[in-house]
């Protein structure tokens, strides 16, 4: 605007000259005069027109350059650096849940009322180049710093991505789902009988409408319930695969859309005492089971787990049942049996402030405002949930008299999700243990496990 106006004005002061030059009379020395000033007002009008021209190169430069350069976001999703066509992204997030566990009916003195720093994580997770992601999450909360998963994907298609690293085998529904998307604060029995994470290869994708997704992976080999420590003692290897449908995901006028069904199993072979799980928890994340001390994993490993879920509207509904089956030895040198335990649950959760219900999260219409008088979003929930050890188990491979043969467990509780970040909950859980022992050292086994569990959450 400035050389615009500049121009203007000294064109308009030439021709003021210029009139007024020309109404004087008629001489030589005029005449020069108003040819000079003529020349000069041409030379300033080009000189004028380069400015002009320039200061449109320079917009336009300083345009391709704001257009080129990359772009920092920061929302309830974290922290995301991204450039500028959106091929490749960045993303730094966290998660923080501290949980405060108080039991009730301890007579034996056996639970510790604590709180808890149950997951304390930053998240680094992006896009390259538009096929190529990573993860890296390492965990601080336990007490101890360990790296939870670290992975990298390779996506040519929505149909075929190939994951490597650490991560989460496909095998668990609920275990498959984020940490902080689950109905209770923690998972169910179901949980002990399946793999978490492990080092391996994994195929995977979703078909053309996202109706079926599937993954196919081979795997170093954990027990259940168990991360891996990063080494694989033996030569065998484990597979996974898992099929989820939603076979009524494009009918927007069906009361099944939000209907999933699938099938997961896992097979391979494992030797050891690595090759044992270290013991089964309940809810409230006390060892009711564990293996003798000289017990080894020698043979075949499977398991196979059915799964369902099924959201509709402020309803949320997920099944799942698991069957895990190990080959073991009481000794080096026992015989080899084959043991296998089951487990099954069932639960269910309703948004009593009417947002729609998912596998992901919840997202508050209101999120909470003290000033504006919203209050976010709120959902009670239950749970069944049992686990039978098998029959054998006892006492060649585990203490009858410091072990449980199987639980169960109800579960009720409240969620409250202030907004996209932070969530609080209220848990109660009360676990029957089958067969318990009155004379048992065990104290755990004498009583009901009666726990209240709450958890304040921040997740971005």
């Amino acid at each position: 605007m400035m050389p615009t106006f500049r121009r203007m004005a000294r064109l308009l002061a030439g021709v003021a000259a210029l009139l007024a030059a020309s109404a004087l009379p008629a001489d030589d020395e005029t005449g020069a005069e108003i040819k000079a000033l003529r020349e000069q007002i041409r030379t300033l009008d080009a000189r004028l027109r380069e400015l002009e021209q320039k200061q449109v190169r320079d917009e336009q430069a300083a345009a391709a350059a704001a257009k080129a350069a990359p772009r920092v976001t920061a929302s309830d999703k974290g922290f995301t650096v991204a450039s500028a066509d959106g091929a490749s992204t960045v993303r730094i997030g966290g998660l923080v849940q501290l949980d405060s566990r108080l039991f009730f009916g301890d007579s034996g003195g056996v639970y510790n009322n604590s709180f808890v720093l149950r997951r304390a994580r930053l998240i680094s997770e992006g896009t390259l180049g538009g096929i190529y992601s990573f993860q890296i999450i390492p965990e601080f909360g336990g007490g101890t710093v360990s790296l939870l998963d670290a992975n990298v994907t390779v996506a040519p298609t929505g149909a075929v991505q190939i994951k490597f690293g650490r991560f989460k085998v496909p095998v668990g529904l609920e275990l498959l789902q984020s940490d902080t998307a689950t109905f209770f604060a923690e998972r169910s029995l179901v949980s002990n009988l399946v793999p978490n994470r492990d080092l391996g290869v994994q195929v995977g994708g979703t078909t053309p409408g996202g109706r079926v997704a599937y993954s196919l992976g081979v795997f170093n080999g954990v027990p259940d319930a168990t991360n891996t420590s990063n080494a694989d003692f033996d030569n065998d290897k484990d597979a996974a695969a898992r099929v989820f449908a939603l076979p009524f995901k494009d009918a927007s006028d069906s009361p099944w859309q939000g209907l999933g069904v699938g099938m997961a199993a896992s097979v391979g072979r494992e030797k050891g005492t690595g090759a044992v799980a270290a013991g089964y928890k309940t809810d409230g994340q006390q060892t009711f089971f564990k293996y003798n001390s000289g017990v080894v994993g020698d043979g075949r490993v499977w398991r196979i787990s059915p799964q369902a879920y099924y959201y509709v509207g402020p309803l949320g509904v997920l099944g799942e049942y698991a069957a895990s089956t190990v080959n073991v030895r009481p000794s080096a040198s026992g015989a080899q049996v084959a043991l296998q335990h089951e487990a099954w649950q069932v639960a269910t959760g309703y948004v009593l402030t009417g947002e729609d219900a998912s596998f992901a999260s919840i997202t508050p219409r209101h999120p909470f405002s003290w000033q504006d008088g919203t209050w976010g979003a709120w959902q009670v929930v239950a749970r069944y949930s049992r686990l039978k050890l098998d029959d054998r188990t006892f006492p060649l491979f585990a203490a009858p008299a410091t072990n449980a043969d199987g639980a169960a467990a109800v579960g009720i509780g409240l969620n409250w999700y202030l907004n996209g970040v932070v969530r609080t909950s209220l848990d109660y859980f009360q676990t029957h243990f089958d067969t318990p022992v009155v004379s048992s050292s065990t104290q755990i086994l004498r009583q009901d496990e009666k726990a209240l569990i709450s958890r304040f959450q921040l997740s971005f």
